[in-house]
């Protein structure tokens, strides 16, 4: 009797194990960058109607160089999202790239000098630093070629955890 109802037990909260829980999460995730691309793709559309509009007369060089450079950040963005439904992962590359166009944009659309010494050199030393991240980067190890560090990480915790237990006890019990 005991038995049976552990096994009711646990056909009533079977639907409840973590992969599939993981599994549902996953999917909304996914649900929800579609959703997001879909309007990026949208906004990059009346983006380029915007663009368009502004190069009739009288023509505003700084507006339609700001409006290309806003929708390259688009582009780039709407690049980010289609990796990560590729790879499951955020591009840290693209990531940075969008970083740098972002910023560039700024200082395009406001002008060099314009803008106030101290402001133009911590923007420097920002394009300093996602520069040196766009290199360091390189030897990062990739985590989408079957190279997961978390998973390592577990394995080798898993078997340091296993080889004291046999060695104190002098037998393993799973």
């Amino acid at each position: 009797m005991r038995e049976h109802t552990k096994n009711l037990v646990l056909e009533r909260y079977s639907w409840l194990s973590l992969p599939r829980v993981v599994y549902a999460l996953e999917l909304v995730q996914d649900l929800i960058v579609i959703c997001l691309c879909i309007g990026l793709f949208s906004f990059m559309v009346l983006e380029i109607k915007e663009m368009f509009i502004s190069l009739f007369p009288p023509l505003e060089f700084q507006a339609v160089t700001a409006d290309i450079l806003f929708l390259l950040i688009l582009v780039e963005l709407f690049r980010l999202l289609i990796i990560y439904l590729q790879e499951q992962r955020v591009s840290i590359g693209v990531a940075v790239e969008v970083s740098i166009v972002s910023v560039l944009r700024e200082v395009i659309v406001r002008g060099v000098l314009e803008t106030n010494w101290t402001q133009v050199l911590a923007t420097c030393a920002f394009l300093l630093v996602l520069g040196v991240l766009m290199v360091v980067r390189v030897w990062l190890p990739p985590t989408f070629e079957g190279i997961a560090p978390e998973q390592e990480m577990t394995k080798r915790y898993k078997n340091r955890i296993v080889r004291e237990t046999v060695s104190s006890n002098g037998h393993y019990y799973e």
